[in-house]
């Protein structure tokens, strides 16, 4: 394996694998990092240009825009609120506030060193269990993602600060954004309410620009106002920050970033979850963990490496799917699957074996592919402070139309804006009466797989309690009512907490 890897980075590192991957990973940078752009729209439009090349220098390129992708959309969670990514939306709960308080560098580059040490963890964890993670994951069957899916969304619970009955409330209100359009067996339409677009579903993107993009503007513009949105272009910003400070602090919590890294791999392996589920989780394990589970939310370097680590790490777990299964993890993987059969070549348990010089360059392009992210984020640095400096009242409009154009883009049709403007008002109202967004997102992501997968199930077999006597979902399920346990019992403990300092 090592002499094959090791063969796999003297490859990677001529010109013409370099450069796709160099130019790959600035793609993925920029599009990360622009919110509405999302890393898959990145991918579609790089795939045109990788179709005259060889194989491994599409998928160098292709690996490059996934792994810089997934660390570009800390730029603006961090710097403006809005995640660039998905995956990017728990880094908002602290980075951003760490921004705010006055330290957006050291908010930014913890996160950079977190996603690049996760990625790097990521990857060596991939390449040295590849065989034992496909046989896990081939054990899985809809038993088995119902109950992880249910594990998942019983984290909605660790991921309130406020009200526990908000939180699975919003986490509802997730779910049932799901069940709008045509049921997954019969067709039937559901929730319609008669409007045609509503019969295909609602697509997740434009949920999430508009609950976080557009909630996030409205929130600063009435707590601001319009005049003084355009206080900050004079305001002093700097990202400059003591690298080998924040590589301590980053290194200084292991059992940290080796567990979310873990989580991130994991649940990257599984299909269908990604890496906003991933990074969702990991925050809500850190908190779980954490000795200080109140600080969560108020710019704790924790937060920020939980969602930075296992978001980046999440990218070699999905990458192991498409190379040992044949399965796409994510959008983003499905079009490197399609670049595969582009290029002739069929990926599956037999991908490795049979192109073992075209698979350890992937694997060789993925870890070269975080330092590069990490020298194209530093000498980026200034342009992230022109973002940070530019008038908010310029700024905002330009955001939104970005929004816009990234919803309408997904589809070609006015539908997708019709509902990120929507969910955009929702989005507002929710947060101006208290009921916290992250259980919301949480449940438009998970829901449809739900409902899919406890479908499937029961047109394999009718019997309910296979759900508990399979081991694997079983311990799912009981890992559910365990995270559900520790959740009320982290709140009652901050309650007395709150009590006591109020007596004081």
């Amino acid at each position: 394996m090592y002499p094959l890897l090791a063969d796999g980075l003297v490859n990677i590192v001529q010109a013409k694998y370099l450069l796709p991957l160099v130019l790959g990973t600035l793609a993925g940078v920029v599009g990360g990092a622009l919110p509405g752009v999302t890393i898959t729209m990145t991918i579609i439009v790089v795939l045109p240009f990788t179709f005259g090349l060889d194989p491994l220098q599409g998928l160098a390129a292709m690996t490059g825009v996934y792994v810089g992708g997934s660390a570009g959309g800390l730029v603006t969670a961090v710097l403006l609120g809005l995640p660039g990514t998905p995956s990017a939306i728990a880094t908002t709960f602290d980075g951003h506030t760490m921004a705010k308080k006055g330290e957006p560098g050291r908010a930014l580059w913890i996160g950079v060193w977190a996603s690049f040490f996760g990625g790097l963890l990521g990857g060596l964890f991939l390449i040295g269990a590849t065989g034992p993670l496909a046989k896990f994951a081939l054990q899985f069957g809809p038993w088995e993602f119902f109950s992880l899916f249910v594990l998942a969304l019983s984290m909605v619970a660790g991921l309130v600060e406020a009200s526990l009955l908000k939180g699975l409330v919003a986490g509802a209100m997730g779910l049932i954004v799901t069940v709008l359009g045509n049921d997954p067996v019969m067709g039937q339409e559901r929730l319609t309410l008669g409007i045609p677009f509503l019969k295909g579903g609602i697509d997740f993107l434009p949920v999430l620009i508009g609950v976080f993009a557009f909630a996030q503007i409205m929130g600063e513009i009435e707590r601001r106002g319009v005049h003084a949105l355009s206080a900050d272009v004079n305001r002093s910003v700097s990202l400059a920050v003591s690298h080998a400070k924040v590589i301590w602090e980053v290194l200084s919590r292991p059992f940290q970033l080796l567990w979310c890294s873990f989580v991130g791999v994991l649940i990257g392996v599984l299909p269908a979850i990604g890496g906003s589920a991933a990074s969702m989780m990991a925050y809500d394990q850190a908190k779980k963990f954490s000795r200080r589970p109140e600080a969560f939310g108020t710019g704790t370097p924790e937060g920020i490496v939980a969602s930075e680590a296992s978001n980046n790490a999440n990218v070699g777990g999905s990458l192991v799917t498409i190379m040992a299964f044949g399965i796409p993890g994510d959008a983003v993987t499905a079009v490197m699957l399609g670049a595969l059969t582009i290029h002739g070549i069929q990926s599956g348990p037999l991908f490795i074996s049979q192109n073992a010089q075209l698979a350890y360059g992937m694997f060789a392009a993925y870890l070269l592919a975080h330092p590069i992210m990490v020298l194209i984020l530093a000498l980026g640095a200034r342009w992230m402070l022109r973002a940070v400096t530019v008038p908010k009242a310029a700024l905002f409009p330009i955001v939104l139309v970005l929004c816009v154009i990234g919803a309408y883009a997904l589809n070609n049709t006015m539908a997708n804006v019709y509902v990120l403007l929507a969910f955009g008002v929702l989005g507002y109202l929710m947060v101006k009466f208290g009921f916290p967004l992250a259980p919301f997102i949480l449940g438009v992501i998970l829901g449809d797989q739900i409902e899919i997968n406890l479908v499937r199930s029961i047109m394999t077999d009718a019997d309910l309690w296979l759900f508990v006597t399979r081991p694997i979902s079983g311990a799912l399920l009981a890992a559910s009512v365990l995270s559900l346990a520790a959740a009320i019992w982290q709140h009652r403990r901050m309650r007395k907490r709150a009590a006591a300092n109020a007596d004081f």
